[in-house]
């Protein structure tokens, strides 16, 4: 055998070990480093320059909004109509005054709210144009609770998001309280809807950015999710714990450092504070300023793992750099395997393409003292060896060709009658559905949606007619395909049976002669103990004299909807021909015309899709009934059928769907 320090092994690992730690190791580390600082360097001064510019952009509009508001309160002709509220002409004169402010304000809209006569008035451009009170503000009521504290507060003036009952919207209000020789007469107020709001000041489009706002208390007042917003709270001085910006971090000393980072930016208005924090499971960066002309803070939330920190450019110029590094290690590592590995083996290769062509009389280079020397006296021997195998092997082969050639013919032939067989069976199963009478008699008011999963299906659906009743039902039977289509046959036996000796106005009679026969069938039949034999099912007899329907189903419910509720009438919990004998009871309903009945198997409920490969389940095939009810029948099947595909998308169909729907004309 070759010496180890002179073999190619050798040669061949050591020149991957040399590139790998040239190429790798300097490489992680550095970059590593770099990044890191880079990102967190980058990300401070992102948060910061983020916090200042929307500091500004919400500063200035919102205290323009502020001084107009202040003028309209010290407005000489609503102090004087609001100390005699009752004078119509003082009233003219300040509503005038006040259409003047309205046109001013980024809302176009104004209010004021009399003290004395808890009137509110409002007026904006959506709306006529009224000097008529909207309503009257009432203590009692936690809506108006905001006047009253505005009143009662220290604070002539405060910032307050709050849904507003009579616009329907949430609101960011301004309201300054109208004073007149220390007497406080009411408030004025103007309000921006809080969805443009946020649009405008506090929605961002980049990834990982969370911008909002919260008051020195820590009550969010505006944030890109409005149900975090502590509504009322500018007014009140009150907020839920939960609406706070301290309930979001992840522990209290989070709570403590973002009330220190608060207090000085309290202390130093204009500056940006920076602490790291847990808020929503995520470890953040916040950066937060101070308004102290609106008594806001502006907070933005980075998450410095999602958002774009780092320009593209130079990411591709060090990705550019480092594949370029790469590239140059590679040719290194590639020349020295060339020179160490791959010349040696050319000659090799040739002899061994020789070898593979059939040549095995082949001259092989003389072997030397290395790996190689051995490859080459290996070679040498397997030649020989092949050659006599060869030869062995290729009168094995002719013979046990022409057995294959005729084992194959066979199984073609028998898989095309197996084929043929199933397609068959599937006309005989479609031709006894009662598609024909169904269609004769219920025409237009009916719609039939099956689907099987295999080319034949364990599901099927009834129907039968005598004078002013008919009876129509579904089944579906364990199992799917060839097995499942058999015991179809089974159960229409031991159905039509039932309604042959009972008629077809009793189902809850007809489930239990039903299961009665087919344990009789299956009794007779030594059938293994892992094969389920058990049957879902639901009728429905409907008598269009008394225009009444009675239902029992063997764990198949009965669904109606008018368009605007949806109602179920559960089957019983056993099914047919379950391990215990199921109680079948009636269930009976008055027929109405603007009502659609359903019958579903669990094909549809149990469907999995959506992102999680949950199933369709019963609360939202109910909601698609509420909105499809209403409809013609044929565009309600195509609507079920649309749901259903689009909610199972990749996945697979796992069982057989049947699902049949009538009306009452």
């Amino acid at each position: 055998m070759a010496d180890w320090g002179h073999g190619i092994r050798a040669k061949s690992t050591l020149a991957l070990l040399i590139a790998c730690l040239v190429a790798l190791v300097p490489a992680v580390l550095v970059g590593w480093q770099v990044v890191d600082g880079i990102r967190g360097h980058f990300g401070e001064a992102y948060a910061r320059n983020f916090t200042e510019l929307h500091a500004e952009r919400i500063l200035g509009p919102v205290a323009r909004e502020l001084a107009l508001t202040r003028r309209l309160a010290g407005s000489v002709a609503v102090r004087e109509w609001l100390r005699d509220e009752g004078d119509e002409a003082l009233k003219a004169r300040a509503f005038r005054e006040a259409e003047g402010f309205r046109r001013d304000f980024l809302g176009r809209s104004y209010s004021l709210v009399s003290r004395k006569g808890l009137a509110y008035y409002y007026n904006d451009e959506a709306t006529d144009y009224s000097e008529a009170p909207r309503y009257l503000l009432d203590p009692a009521k936690p809506d108006d609770a905001w006047f009253f504290a505005s009143l009662e507060a220290p604070a002539t003036e405060n910032l307050n998001p709050n849904p507003d009952r009579w616009l329907q919207k949430i609101m960011v209000w301004v309201n300054v309280v109208i004073e007149d020789e220390g007497k406080r007469l009411g408030i004025a107020s103007t309000g921006v809807d809080l969805s443009t709001f946020i649009q405008s000041f506090i929605r961002t489009a980049d990834a990982g950015v969370t911008p909002m706002i919260v008051d020195t208390a820590g009550a969010i007042q505006a944030h890109p999710d409005s149900q975090r917003i502590a509504f009322g709270s500018g007014a009140t001085q009150a907020a839920d714990q939960a609406s706070t910006l301290g309930a979001l971090l992840g522990d209290r000393a989070e709570r403590d450092a973002l009330a220190a980072a608060m207090a000085q930016a309290v202390a130093d208005p204009g500056t940006v504070q920076l602490l790291d924090a847990t808020l929503d499971g995520r470890k953040q960066l916040l950066a937060l300023s101070y308004l102290e002309a609106l008594r806001w803070h502006v907070i933005t939330a980075v998450d410095l793992n999602t958002a774009q920190i780092i320009e593209s450019g130079w990411l591709k110029a060090a990705l550019a750099a480092l594949v370029l590094v790469v590239l140059l290690l590679l040719g290194a590592f590639t020349f020295a395997v060339d020179r160490l590995l791959l010349r040696p083996l050319r000659s090799l290769h040739q002899s061994a393409t020789a070898l593979a062509e059939g040549q095995y009389d082949v001259h092989l280079p003389p072997p030397g003292r290395d790996e190689l020397g051995d490859l080459n006296r290996a070679f040498d021997r397997m030649a020989r060896q092949i050659k006599t195998h060869t030869e062995e092997l290729e009168e094995k082969v002719r013979s046990r060709t022409q057995a294959l050639s005729e084992s194959n013919a066979a199984m073609a032939e028998a898989q095309k009658k197996i084929g043929d067989s199933i397609q068959y069976a599937s006309l005989i199963q479609r031709a006894l559905l009662p598609d024909t009478q169904l269609a004769s008699l219920l025409g237009e008011h009916h719609f039939v949606l099956w689907r099987p999963r295999d080319v034949v299906g364990g599901d099927f659906y009834l129907f039968r007619a005598e004078g002013d009743q008919y009876l129509v039902g579904v089944v579906d039977c364990a199992g799917h395909g060839v097995p499942g289509a058999l015991m179809t046959m089974l159960a229409r036996a031991a159905l039509d049976d039932a309604m042959n000796r009972h008629g077809i106005a009793a189902p809850a009679t007809l489930l239990t002669q039903a299961d009665a026969t087919l344990r009789g069938m299956l009794d007779q039949s030594a059938l293994p103990r892992a094969i389920a034999t058990n049957m879902d099912a639901g009728l429905v007899s409907v008598d269009r004299a008394t225009r009444r329907l009675r239902f029992a189903g063997a764990k198949i419910s009965l669904y109606w909807s008018d368009g605007k509720d949806v109602g179920e009438l559960p089957g019983a919990r056993r099914a047919l021909c379950d391990r215990r004998i199921g109680q079948y009871t009636e269930a009976e309903l008055e027929l109405r015309p603007e009502v659609t009945y359903y019958l579903v198997t669990d094909g549809f409920l149990d469907q999995a899709g959506g992102e999680l490969g949950f199933g369709f389940g019963n609360s939202r095939f109910a909601e698609l009934l509420r909105r499809h009810a209403s409809l013609p029948m044929a565009e309600q099947a195509a609507a079920l059928d649309r749901a259903l595909d689009a909610y199972r998308g990749g996945h697979a169909q796992r069982d057989d769907v049947t699902i049949l729907s009538f009306r009452i004309d």
